[in-house]
C-alpha cells in the first residue's frame, strides 16, 4: 500500500509539474490530491499548472478548514484523469487568477459575494449572486450570518445599478431580454449589442432566484441533505444526488452494492435520455419543424412515465440515498423497461432519420452558433457542448464512478461545434444510453440495494457526468453533520459559452443557439 501511494504521488508530481512542492501532496479519500501552499508559492504554481494545460474546474471557499486560518480557498485542477486541489489559506484576500484562467472569474466573484473575500488584481469586481437590492457588506455564506432573509434595499440609486459591458460604435444599439420571459422558464437577463440584426456582444446575467442551497445544507445530517441535492436542478435530480451520495460514501469508506450501482446507473441514463430528448424537441420547435419535434416530445413524455413506474417520480426523486437506493425495483417493472427500451430505440431512429434528411433543418442548424474549441479549457466548457467542438472528455470515462469502469461509454466527438453537431452528439448519446440500459438489464446482479452508511467526519470531491456535462460536488462533514456542501453544475461554466456562440449571428437565431446548449438557470442560481 505504501508503494502504491508513493507511485501515485510520483505520477501526480510528474504530470502536474509540482517540483519541490510534491512532498506536501496528500491523497484524499476519493482519489483527489490536496496540496497546501502559501501565497508566495501560489501564483508560480498556478502559472505552471496553466502552462501544462490543466483545467481549473472549481473554486471553493470555506471557513475553519485549516487550523488557524479564517478562510481557505480550494482550487480544483484536472488533467488526464488526475484531480489536484490546491489549498490557499487566507485571512480575507487572495491574488486573482482570472486573467490566467478565465474559468475563475465567476467563482472569484462568487467567493467575494458569499464570504467577503477580495481578489487582488481582479478585472471584474461586480457582484454576481447578490444583486443590487441586497444590503452592503452582506456575505450570506459566512458562519456568523444566520440563514434568514436579509432586509433588502427599498430602492437603488442609478450609480448602484449593474454596469453591463458597454459596446460603442456607429449603429450599435442594445437589446435587453429578460429577466422575465414569456413562458415558464426561470429568470435570466441577456444584454445584446447589435448592428441591425448581427450580434457583436452578449452579456449574460443570472442569479435572480438565488436560493441559498449551500447555506441550507449546513449543520444537517447527510440523510437530510439528499433532498436538498435533488432540488439543485429539477432535470438533474439523479446526477446531483449521486454526486452527493458518492462523496458521503467515500468519506465513510464504504462499498455500495453492485445491484444498487446498476440501478443507479439505469436511472442516470434515463435522466440523460429525457434531457437530450427535450433539448432536441426544443431545437426543432425553434426552426419550425413540428413533425420532428412532436416525435421526440412524445418519446420524452413516455420516458417520464416510465420513470414514474420505476421510481414513483417522473424526475426519479426519492431513489438515490447514501448506501445505495431507497428501494429495489420490481422485476415486472424492469421487464417493462427492457421492452420499452427496444421500442424507443426503433422509433427514435425513425424520427432521427426524418430530421437529418430534412434540408430546411440542416440549413438552420449548420453552421449556426459555433463554440470554438479554443475556449473549452479556459472556460471549462464540458458535456455535449464540448464534445461537439472536438473535446474528448466525459467524467464517466475520465473519472469512472460506480460501475462505469466496467461499462465505459463511447465518447462521441464531432468538430464543427455548431447547433447541428450538438444535436448529433445528443442523438448518439441517446442511442448509447439505451444500449447501456439494455446491457445492464440483461446482466443485473442480485443482492441488496442498500447498506448502512454511517456518515463519518472528513471531506471528499465527487464528479459526475450529468446530461449537460461535468458536475462537481465537494462535501465536508464535521462532527457528524455537513460543514460545507458546494455544488458546481455544468451549467455554471457552460453559460459563458453562449456569449461566444452568438457572436456574428443574428438575433433571431439566439433562441435556437440557447436551446442547443440547454443550460439550467436553477443549476446556476444555487
Amino acid at each position: 500500500m505504501v508503494a502504491e501511494e508513493s507511485m501515485g504521488k510520483r505520477t501526480v508530481r510528474e504530470l502536474l509539474g509540482l517540483g519541490a512542492l510534491s512532498g506536501q501532496v496528500k491523497e484524499g479519500c476519493n482519489g483527489e490530491w490536496y496540496l497546501l501552499v502559501n501565497e508566495t508559492e501560489f501564483l508560480p504554481l498556478v502559472t505552471s499548472l496553466a502552462a501544462r494545460e490543466c483545467a481549473l474546474i472549481g473554486l471553493i471557499c470555506t471557513e475553519r478548514f485549516s487550523p488557524g486560518a479564517p478562510f481557505s480557498l480550494l482550487y480544483i485542477f484536472e488533467k488526464k484523469g488526475v484531480l489536484l486541489v490546491v489549498v490557499l489559506d487566507t485571512a480575507q484576500s487572495a491574488p486573482s487568477i482570472a486573467r490566467l484562467l478565465p474559468s475563475a472569474c465567476w467563482s472569484e466573484r462568487d467567493c467575494r459575494d458569499g464570504f467577503g473575500i477580495t481578489f487582488q488584481g481582479s478585472f471584474d469586481e461586480r457582484r454576481l449572486l447578490l444583486h443590487e437590492t441586497y444590503p452592503d457588506d452582506y456575505h450570506p455564506l459566512k458562519k456568523d450570518v444566520r440563514n434568514v432573509p436579509p432586509i433588502m434595499k427599498s430602492s437603488v440609486e442609478p450609480s448602484e445599478e449593474y454596469p453591463f459591458r458597454n459596446v460603442q460604435g456607429d449603429g450599435v444599439y442594445q437589446i435587453p431580454v429578460g429577466p422575465v420571459h414569456a413562458g415558464i422558464i426561470e429568470p435570466g437577463h441577456f444584454r445584446f449589442s447589435v448592428i441591425g440584426e448581427k450580434i457583436f456582444n452578449l452579456e449574460v446575467r443570472m442569479f435572480y432566484k438565488h436560493r441559498g442551497i449551500e447555506k441550507l445544507a449546513e449543520g444537517k445530517p447527510a440523510d437530510e441533505v439528499v433532498r436538498i441535492a435533488e432540488a439543485v436542478s429539477g432535470d438533474e435530480s439523479v446526477a446531483n444526488t449521486v454526486a452527493f451520495c458518492n462523496a458521503v460514501e467515500k468519506i465513510a469508506g464504504m462499498h455500495v452494492p453492485d445491484r444498487a450501482w446498476a440501478l443507479r446507473t439505469i436511472l442516470m441514463e434515463l435522466e440523460r435520455i429525457g434531457s437530450h430528448l427535450g433539448d432536441q424537441a426544443g431545437m426543432l420547435v425553434d426552426v419550425a419543424f413540428p413533425l420532428g419535434a412532436s416525435q421526440f416530445a412524445v418519446i420524452r413524455e413516455e420516458v417520464f412515465r416510465m420513470n414514474d413506474l420505476l421510481a414513483g417520480s417522473r424526475f426519479l426523486r426519492g431513489m438515490v440515498v447514501p448506501g445505495g437506493i431507497s428501494r429495489d425495483i420490481r422485476t415486472e417493472d424492469l421487464v417493462a423497461l427492457g421492452q420499452f427500451v427496444r421500442q424507443v430505440r426503433k422509433r427514435y431512429r425513425t424520427g432521427l432519420k426524418i430530421v437529418l434528411s430534412t434540408a430546411s433543418v440542416i440549413d438552420r442548424f449548420s453552421p449556426t452558433g459555433v463554440v470554438r474549441r479554443s475556449i473549452l479549457r479556459p472556460l471549462n466548457i464540458t458535456g455535449p457542448t464540448a464534445r461537439a467542438s472536438g473535446a474528448n472528455g466525459d467524467v464517466r470515462v475520465d473519472h469512472p464512478y460506480g460501475i462505469y469502469a466496467r461499462h465505459l461509454p463511447t465518447v462521441r466527438v464531432l468538430h464543427d461545434g455548431d447547433v447541428l453537431s450538438r444535436f448529433t452528439v445528443r442523438a448518439s448519446e441517446i442511442l448509447d444510453s439505451l444500449d447501456l440500459i439494455e446491457r445492464l438489464l440483461n446482466a443485473l446482479p442480485d443482492g441488496p440495494v442498500r447498506v448502512a452508511c454511517d456518515a463519518k467526519d472528513g471531506y471528499a470531491l465527487s464528479l459526475v457526468e450529468s446530461a449537460r456535462g461535468q458536475s462537481l460536488c465537494w462535501l465536508w462533514i464535521r462532527n457528524g453533520v455537513v460543514e460545507r456542501y458546494k455544488v458546481r453544475t455544468a451549467s455554471y461554466c457552460n453559460w459563458l459559452a453562449i456569449e461566444h456562440a452568438v457572436q456574428g449571428e443574428i438575433v433571431p437565431d439566439f433562441p435556437l443557439i440557447n436551446k442547443s446548449l440547454n443550460l439550467s438557470y436553477a443549476g446556476t442560481d444555487l
